[in-house]
């Protein structure tokens, strides 16, 4: 099976990787002294988990490092994308770091690179410390401040084994769900009034990519969940529609990064970020590559309400995941992403796709997955990356999201995305059809990248 699209030198450069996140594999959520994160917090909420599910003991991940690493090395991958969570090295957000914690994720590093792959952290994949959101959280600057200090101690420790690191995981999703909407943690309703927590997350990827670039990284970037925009009907109000929520959910955050501005939220009566000083300069300096997680298009339509110009609806005429209509299926549409990207900011550093998966129905227990669906899902999102980087876009790295089934956040264990099923009584762990099919595929592209450097 063909891994990209027309370009073999292309398909053999590529890296390829696979990710998780903490609070979604690793359980032990006190273990070695670990504080509470907004994600415990939400936990709490009767009724707020769909299957009211706890995240306990989730993959048991925290004391099975060494079976989820034998799983990376099977695959043949160049990189693993992993998070250390905040609340675990400083449990109330501020202060010294938690020496056994780190002394953890220490052995993870040491792991991946003994098995060959190379560590790529992310310092931040929505689990605040409790104690940094009952002082504002992202509302406040100052968190900004505490996450530089966090990244700073992160460095110190693991920043002679890692050169490569993510600083926050979408953004975009902290405040639009996490806080205008309260589909997320910290649960928050407040719409329009989310919207600091915007640039206070880009300033806090900015203090900590100085801190890690000060302690020797080499590659420091955010990765960020990136959407395509549809209009449902060609209509001047529909297209209008689309341009806000595109500006929402996607230039918000990527146009400081990639082009040191803003865009004009007082156009839409909205007040303007809270900017101070060099802010801008800061964060528009601070990637060495930027990062898209991409997952489904988004349709909108025209709205009647005056506060929210925007009405999110099924996207017409395509297949769907285990979420139904609200994750539709168009490859397409990361491609479409990609070269528009690259359209409005012809300069940008290298793209790495931080994420990209699928959940479909699988059963509970231990046993075979043939998961063909998956499969046709990731190869075909595949060869959109290749048919992006055929028409000049710098995508330098593919992951997919992701190794392990996991638990799902509010969704709890009802969505399974992993290449490796997980029985959640036992913690057994069963590669899928599609580990095998990924671990071919790398394979493959690793002896088209031999033949390529012997022809050279």
């Amino acid at each position: 099976m063909t891994p990209l699209s027309t370009d073999p030198a292309a398909r053999a450069r590529l890296r390829w990787s696979v990710a998780t996140s903490s609070v979604q594999i690793e359980g032990s959520r006190r273990a070695d002294g670990a504080g509470r994160s907004i994600w415990d917090d939400e936990i709490a909420k009767p009724g707020r988990i769909r299957d009211g599910s706890t995240a306990e003991p989730a993959c048991d991940s925290y004391r099975r490092v060494a079976d989820d690493l034998a799983l990376v090395a099977g695959l043949g991958l160049d990189r693993y994308r992993f998070s250390i969570p905040w609340a675990r090295v400083q449990p109330d957000g501020r202060g010294p770091g938690n020496v056994a914690a780190l002394d953890h994720y220490a052995r993870v590093v040491d792991g991946l690179l003994a098995a060959g792959v190379t560590p790529f952290p992310t310092l931040y994949h929505w689990e605040l410390p409790s104690a940094v959101e009952a002082d504002g959280g992202w509302l406040a600057r100052d968190t900004a401040e505490r996450f530089g200090e966090y990244a700073a101690l992160v460095a110190a420790r693991l920043g002679d084994r890692v050169s490569s690191w993510y600083t926050l995981n979408e953004p975009a999703m902290t405040t639009l769900q996490g806080y205008a909407v309260g589909a997320l943690a910290p649960g928050r309703q407040l719409l329009y009034g989310a919207l600091p927590t915007a640039h206070h997350q880009l300033l806090a990827h900015s203090r900590a990519a100085e801190a890690l670039h000060a302690r020797g990284a080499a590659s420091v970037g955010l990765v960020n969940n990136h959407t395509w925009v549809l209009p449902l009907r060609d209509t001047e109000e529909d297209q209008a529609a689309a341009a806000v929520y595109d500006l929402l959910h996607n230039r918000l955050f990527s146009e400081p990064l990639l082009s040191g501005t803003t865009p004009d939220l007082e156009a839409l009566g909205l007040p303007p970020l809270p900017v101070l000083g060099d802010d801008l300069a800061r964060i528009a300096g601070s990637i060495d590559f930027y990062g898209v997680n991409f997952y489904n298009p988004t349709t909108v339509t025209a709205a009647a309400e005056d506060d929210i110009p925007f009405e999110i609806v099924p996207t017409p005429g395509v297949p769907v995941t285990g979420f139904g209509p609200e994750w539709p299926i168009m490859p397409s549409a990361l491609r479409d992403l990609l070269i528009d990207l690259h359209r409005r900011h012809p300069s940008m550093p290298p793209i790495i796709i931080g994420e990209n998966g699928a959940a479909f129905p699988e059963p509970d227990v231990a046993g075979p997955v043939e998961d063909t669906d998956r499969i046709a899902y990731l190869s075909a999102h595949i060869d959109a990356v290749g048919e992006a980087i055929d028409a000049g876009v710098p995508v330098e790295e593919y992951t997919v999201w992701s190794l392990l089934d996991n638990w799902e956040w509010t969704d709890g264990y009802t969505q399974r995305f992993g290449l490796v099923h997980v029985d959640f009584s036992t913690g057994e762990r069963t590669p899928k059809a599609s580990y095998g099919w990924y671990r071919d595929l790398i394979a493959g592209a690793r002896a088209a990248e031999d033949a390529e450097a012997a022809r050279a």
